[in-house]
């Protein structure tokens, strides 16, 4: 199973970081390495997360962490990290679109 960053995920990850970094340096480093950690379980547990409640479908899950939703799409040889956003924001559906081939980051 390989992983597959989405341009968004890469720029929520680097917005997040950037922010939390603002006031704390090394809590910035702490949650990019948690989310880093989790990501990589991933890998064994693709189902390890819950359904993303506003989709109700099972490809789409989330994993929560603290105040972040990690959201992925399940696909057979895969996973696509398609976004991070806060537990406050409305999840715009557009955050849930398919990445192009051109566009995929892979780890």
């Amino acid at each position: 199973m390989k992983i597959i960053w989405s341009p968004l995920a890469v720029e929520r990850m680097q917005e997040i970081v950037d922010y939390i970094s603002l006031d704390n340096m090394d809590a910035s480093i702490r949650w990019a390495e948690n989310i880093f950690n989790n990501i990589e379980k991933l890998i064994d547990f693709p189902e390890s997360g819950r359904i993303v409640p506003e989709t109700k479908r099972n490809d789409i899950k989330e994993i929560v962490l603290a105040n972040y939703r990690l959201i992925y799409r399940i696909e057979k040889n895969r996973i696509i990290i398609l976004t991070i956003r806060h537990f406050k924001q409305i999840l715009p559906t557009d955050d849930l679109t398919m990445p192009s081939k051109t566009d995929e980051k892979i780890t």
